[in-house]
C-alpha cells in the first residue's frame, strides 16, 4: 500500500474524527434523555411547536449517536468506509441544519460551518491518515 504524503490537513482530518466522535456521545446522551420523555410536542426557545415522538427521535438519536461514533474511531484509523460514511453524514446534517436554520439559527451555522470542515478535510486529505 503506498504512503501517501502528510500535510497541515492531516491535522483538520484528526479534528473531523474528534468531531464525529464527540458528536456521536452527545447525540447518545440526547436520545437516552428523549427516551426519558413522554408525549409528542416539543416547543423550540423561540415558541416554535414542533410535533415530535420521543421515543421515535429518542431511538433516531441513539443509532445516531453509535454510528457518529464509530465513524469518528474509523476516521482515526484511516478506514475508507470511515470516511465515505462520516462525509455522507456530514451533508445529512447539513441539509438538517437548513431545515432548522429558522427555529436555532445560532447553533445550526456553527453546526453548518463544522460539518463542511469534516467533509474537505476527509474528502480532500482523508487519506493522510491511511493506516500505514
Amino acid at each position: 500500500m503506498a504512503t501517501h504524503p502528510r500535510t497541515g490537513w492531516v491535522g483538520w482530518v484528526y479534528f473531523a474524527g474528534a468531531v464525529l466522535l464527540v458528536g456521536g456521545v452527545v447525540q447518545f446522551i440526547n436520545g437516552l434523555s428523549a427516551l426519558a420523555r413522554s408525549g409528542t410536542t416539543f416547543v423550540a426557545p423561540s415558541g416554535t411547536a414542533i410535533h415530535v415522538s420521543y421515543l421515535g427521535a429518542g431511538l433516531s438519536l441513539l443509532i445516531t449517536g453509535v454510528v457518529l461514533a464509530i465513524a469518528g474511531v474509523g476516521v482515526f484509523s484511516g478506514r475508507t468506509w470511515a470516511r465515505a460514511a462520516a462525509i455522507g453524514l456530514a451533508v445529512l446534517s447539513v441539509l438538517t441544519n437548513i431545515a432548522f436554520f429558522g427555529v436555532y439559527p445560532l447553533s445550526s451555522a456553527v453546526v453548518i460551518v463544522l460539518d463542511l470542515l469534516v467533509i474537505y478535510a476527509l474528502a480532500a486529505h482523508g487519506r493522510e491518515v491511511a493506516r500505514r
